[in-house]
């Protein structure tokens, strides 16, 4: 008994593979009644293996490779998460037949700079014609009697309020941009919201936050007793 549950442990604790190390050693060797041996024995070499070794026979050819493995399974959190509940709103609009001086000083006037970096441009039906950044807007080389279509580049690239953040970020990534105007599928012209990468951010920080919380350890200290007089 002592070589067969010596046997599986070996193998639980180099491949990770816990149950499977149970179940081949019953099999092969029909000793059923070692099954609880077998359980306590590779338990404690998988912890001990967890602890010790940061990747399994499984890997280890793998990460010399220079590819990362994750260690753990969960659940990605921006897949948890709708656009439409981090979405910045309300959304400011620029109209499409506004000159560039006249939102120059709009912009000198409220202070919007610091809060904006992009904004999505509408025509007269507040229809969405595409988005311009507030570095193009305050380019110097652009001249202020311009209009503020003549700086949109591209076709808008939306997102819906129904989209997950993972979806977004995709989005993202594949256009090469950092903000992403919210419409709704019934109305895909129709400005809800903004989505930018400091809500994906503000996601992210959230996710850290709950970790954080859930790690906490609330340490309780010995009452000293009250010194005798």
């Amino acid at each position: 008994m002592a070589a067969l549950v010596g046997m599986a442990a070996m193998f639980a604790g180099a491949s990770r593979a816990l149950l499977a190390s149970v179940v081949f050693a019953v099999e092969t060797t029909l000793q059923v009644h070692g099954l609880l041996p077998l359980l306590g024995g590779c338990s404690a070499a998988y912890l001990v293996s967890c602890l010790l070794m940061p990747n399994s026979i499984m890997t280890e050819k793998i990460v010399r490779r220079g590819v990362r493995v994750p260690v753990e399974y969960a659940a990605d959190f921006m897949e948890r998460i709708f656009v439409g509940d981090t979405t910045s709103a309300p959304v400011l609009t620029l109209g499409s037949a506004d000159s560039v001086a006249t939102v120059r000083r709009w912009f000198a006037e409220r202070g919007v700079r610091v809060q904006h970096q992009g904004f999505p441009v509408v025509d007269a039906g507040d229809a969405l014609v595409g988005v311009v950044t507030l570095r193009n807007l305050l380019d110097p080389s652009i001249p202020g009697d311009r209009l503020v279509s003549d700086l949109v580049t591209r076709s808008p690239v939306v997102t819906y309020p129904d989209s997950t953040l993972r979806e977004a970020a995709d989005v993202m990534a594949h256009e090469g941009i950092g903000r992403l105007p919210v419409v709704a599928r019934d109305a895909p012209l129709t400005v809800i919201g903004m989505l930018t990468r400091s809500d994906l951010l503000a996601a992210h920080r959230r996710r850290l936050a709950e970790a954080r919380d859930a790690r906490r350890v609330i340490r309780l200290g010995r009452r000293r007793r009250p010194r005798s007089a």
